[in-house]
């Protein structure tokens, strides 16, 4: 197992590559091409300079989080074709640099939504938080608006200015959509892309659905054990794996998160973890919390220990984190409250490593 970060590069990020470094028991960071438009390939002398700055600092980068997917493909156009090629040389160019894990989604039009970014907490800090009643009486360009105009001046993964314009028509497409065409849609980009991954060792790694229920009708497909089931019968080679997110899957209280991290672990289609917790105070009506299993809904012991007993062997993240003394940063991607989930990850897992001899 290796704990890494999420670090954003080209200057987007508050935290640096040196703070990181400094964070016990963190070999390396994930990161992505943020500039790169959706569908292009990334090109390897970028790739290069960055595996150079990250390598520098003396941290791996062997995890990529993440090329999104275009639009074209999850609708099943004509034009998908064209952006599945790309996405093939951009695995191909990664390979190059020695990344050897792919963190991606398939959600439509949105990659996560949030009601709000800066949600007060008992103790001071604030943090992301969902509720499922207010944002049904948004408007989905509002929604974009409030996340866009409260990221602090930072780039929100998800939330590109240039595919909000076409957010409303997207929407209506996919709500005419079957869940099935989707499906079909999903297991066509796999066919063509997995084969690549083996030839170039680079494992793929889906991210579920965030939250993992609907919202304004689009498809929610991988949300759920079952579920997830069914994507991975899609394409039965290894490379076609799970970022396997707790916050996500946990925001469902009807996912019982240690026994999908028993069952996807023992099979070895675990390539990535998000491991970090939640606080529901109803259904559907969360905030994120911090990392200890008192804070939140979830037992973060039990997970850590499904993930040790089952042979995980991938890379782990804490996800996102509070905002905690009085840190100014993206929403979510602060130093303080993630290295505080790492290295109390780190020690669940010592704790269950020792207790085993």
């Amino acid at each position: 197992m290796k704990m890494i970060l999420r670090w954003f590069a080209g200057g987007d990020d508050s935290v640096s590559l040196k703070q990181i470094k400094q964070i016990p028991g963190v070999s390396g960071i994930c990161t992505m091409l943020s500039d790169i438009p959706v569908g292009e390939v990334w090109p390897l002398e970028r790739l290069m300079a960055l595996k150079e700055e990250v390598n520098s600092a003396g941290l791996e980068l062997e995890v990529i989080e993440s090329v999104n997917i275009h639009e074209d493909i999850k609708k099943g156009l004509p034009t998908r074709d064209r952006y599945i090629d790309n996405y093939i040389k951009t695995i191909e160019n990664l390979s190059k640099i020695g990344v050897k894990c792919l963190c991606y989604n398939f959600m439509p039009v949105m990659d996560w939504m949030r009601s709000e970014l800066a949600y007060p907490l008992s103790d001071g800090s604030t943090a992301l938080a969902y509720d499922h009643e207010e944002i049904l009486k948004m408007n989905p360009a509002d929604i974009a608006d409030g996340i866009l105009s409260n990221s602090k001046g930072y780039y929100m993964p998800g939330w590109e200015p240039e595919r909000m314009g076409q957010m409303g028509e997207d929407i209506k497409f996919y709500q005419s959509m079957s869940t099935e065409d989707y499906w079909n849609n999903m297991k066509y980009f796999l066919d063509a892309v997995i084969p690549y991954a083996e030839k170039y060792d680079v494992k793929m790694a889906i991210h579920p659905d965030d939250p993992p229920f609907s919202v304004f009708g689009l498809p929610k497909v991988i949300n759920s054990a079952e579920n997830m089931r069914k994507f991975l019968s899609l394409n039965t080679s290894k490379y076609n794996g799970l970022t396997l997110c707790t916050g996500s899957l946990g925001a469902d209280l009807n996912n019982d998160i240690p026994a999908i991290v028993r069952e996807f672990a023992a099979q070895g289609r675990i390539h990535f973890a998000h491991i970090r917790n939640i606080k529901h105070s109803e259904d559907k009506v969360f905030t994120e919390s911090a990392h200890p299993s008192q804070c939140g809904d979830l037992d973060m012991y039990e997970i850590v220990k499904a993930f040790y007993d089952n042979g995980f062997d991938g890379y782990i993240r804490p996800d996102h984190g509070r905002m905690i003394w009085d840190e100014q940063a993206r929403p979510g991607y602060g130093l303080y409250d993630r290295a505080l989930g790492a290295t109390y990850l780190l020690g669940l897992w010592e704790a269950i490593e020792k207790s085993k001899k």
